[in-house]
């Protein structure tokens, strides 16, 4: 499943985030492209801005993702998005690969990294960053009122991939979160970090973007 119904204010983009320009396409086209030539992937539903569905799908038709089932109408938030990609995934699915568009350079190997424990017994795996940096939590006005060990913390990325019944389950009991690993958590779910990758970098401001096109342009060099 790829989560793409952002706004993107931040990005100051006149279109949903989805449809802002990565390197001349829009920045859906690059995930779109990637899963789709996954041999870990059987199908994808995508969530879409409202009222951006049926571009969703044009664009899946035009960089060949053949793969793509449907596009659904996203929420208010990102669980509510995925609650409504995830009616649209089969029942008889045994796992749910859920995705961010908003991290565009998703490596084939984090697929396979988060799939396979699956099969292993574990509910559900993240890929994830260990911080390295010094973490300080502010009174929210700027003023420092705690220095946070850092020991033990990590930084989680998507694709997230868990058991598809265990998910649903946990999106079922409602509430929300930023991340899908924290519903099935709270259920009771045993979920494994397995190493991300500094590609799967967040695009949330245009120097994110810029960041974005630097990284695929360093991974496809133009020829000469």
């Amino acid at each position: 499943m790829l989560v793409a119904a952002g706004r993107g204010e931040r990005l100051g983009s006149p279109y949903p985030k989805a449809f802002a320009k990565l390197a001349g396409r829009p920045l859906l086209a690059e995930s779109l492209e990637r899963l789709d030539a996954s041999d870990w992937i059987e199908g994808i539903v995508v969530a879409a801005p409202p009222e951006w569905e049926e571009p969703v799908i044009l664009l899946a038709e035009e960089v060949g993702a053949g793969k793509v089932s449907a596009a659904v109408t996203g929420g208010e938030t990102r669980a509510d998005s995925v609650r409504a990609g995830l009616a649209d995934v089969p029942e008889e699915a045994a796992a749910v690969l859920v995705h961010d568009a908003a991290r565009p350079l998703v490596p084939d190997e984090v697929v396979g990294r988060v799939l396979v424990p699956l099969g292993e017994g574990w509910d559900g795996a993240v890929p994830a960053l260990a911080i390295g940096d010094t973490l300080k939590r502010s009174d929210g006005a700027g003023e420092v009122v705690e220095t946070v060990d850092r020991k033990g913390l990590h930084a989680v990325q998507t694709p997230q991939a868990f058991a598809a019944d265990t998910l649903r389950r946990a999106l079922d009991a409602g509430g929300d979160a930023t991340d899908c690993a924290t519903f099935v958590e709270r259920a009771g779910g045993r979920v494994l970090l397995v190493d991300g990758d500094t590609r799967l970098l967040k695009v949330t401001t245009a120097a994110d973007l810029a960041l974005a096109e630097a990284l695929l342009a360093a991974e496809r060099p133009v020829a000469r």
